[in-house]
């Protein structure tokens, strides 16, 4: 299988189910000697969710693997409430055990969905493509490899290869809407023009990498700060960019709404500012600071929604961070 990977970090974590795509990522990683133990959530919702978890434990005691288990209970299930738990449970471990990467199975096909999703609401060409090959969240890199290789492309090497892989039949429970565009329009899709689809996901790459070409990012702990040419629809797609990063998903209306007051708190959690060739995102917190560091602040001529979090992490400001300096 034609499939380069970049991971150069020393140890790494895989998300596992037990289906297609992680089962074909683990021996693939195998093949090219990467370094990497696993992690796999149990949901609850189906009986053969017990078997994946063996295999799991299986898998990693023949491999000599670290296999981490954790077990959703939450009576109420939804896509967005499993997809959080098992994003806390993979950070915990990142976090505890000192793990560099987080390694996902996410393939072609998935892609491939989130596209006519997004196209689907309305989105400019960074939303469309939203998966990226590599990206960063909590201090650690997150890397899904498999973004051109379809769906089929897995399965047949899992077969030929005579390995074992489970099939989760939610998969096709069409109340989840990526289940509907994936049965009604991208497998279909993918059978019948693959090659062109992946050339127009590269194409569609290198005009992103061209709109950003000219941005600068600057980082101080978990504030960001990008310097830019000033036009308003290269901020918000940086911004939106940034959110996705830190696990937010905004509206159109959200987006309108930072470009209209250009400083605002999104979701409760992230402070946005932008300014005229500088945007500003960090965590957002309701602390009480000192009188002479506001005035700092102020003389620094510091966002006002992004103190608090820098008061925290540089209390004194006697020296300002370089992404903060003019």
């Amino acid at each position: 299988m034609d499939i380069t990977f970049d991971i150069n970090t020393p140890k790494n974590l895989l998300a596992f189910s037990g289906g297609v795509d992680s089962t074909a990522l683990f021996f693939l990683l195998l093949e090219h000697n990467i370094s990497f133990d696993i992690a796999i959530v149990d949901y609850n919702q189906r009986a053969q969710s017990k078997d994946e978890v063996i295999y799991a434990t299986q898998l990693a005691h023949k491999y000599k693997k670290r296999c981490f288990i954790s077990t959703y209970e939450d009576e109420k299930f939804s896509e967005k409430s499993a997809r959080d738990f098992r994003y806390k449970f993979f950070d915990e471990i990142i976090k505890k055990d000192g793990y560099h990467s987080l390694i996902t199975a996410h393939q072609l096909n998935d892609k491939l969905e989130w596209f006519l999703m997004q196209f689907t609401k309305g989105a400019g060409v960074v939303e469309l493509m939203g998966l990226d090959k590599v990206s960063f969240k909590n201090g650690y890199q997150i890397h899904k490899p498999l973004l051109d290789i379809s769906k089929s492309s897995l399965k047949e090497y899992l077969e030929i290869n005579s390995i074992k892989y489970f099939v989760d039949d939610t998969n096709f429970d069409e109340r989840y809407k990526r289940n509907y565009f994936r049965k009604h329009f991208a497998n279909d899709l993918l059978e019948n023009f693959e090659d062109g689809i992946k050339n127009s996901f590269k194409y569609l790459q290198k005009d992103i990498d061209t709109l950003y070409k000219d941005i600068k990012k600057e980082e101080f702990k978990e504030l960001s700060v990008y310097r830019y040419s000033g036009d308003k629809n290269i901020a918000i797609r940086v911004i939106d960019k940034e959110l996705k990063k830190r696990g937010i998903i905004i509206t159109k209306q959200t987006r309108d709404e930072i470009v209209s007051k250009k400083e605002l708190v999104v979701s409760h959690k992230v402070a946005v500012t932008i300014k005229e060739n500088k945007i500003y995102i960090a965590p957002y917190l309701n602390t009480t600071m000192d009188k002479k560091f506001k005035e700092r602040s102020r003389v620094a001529k510091i966002p006002k929604n992004i103190r608090a979090y820098l008061y925290t992490v540089l209390p004194n400001l006697d020296i300002l961070p370089e992404c903060l300096q003019d």
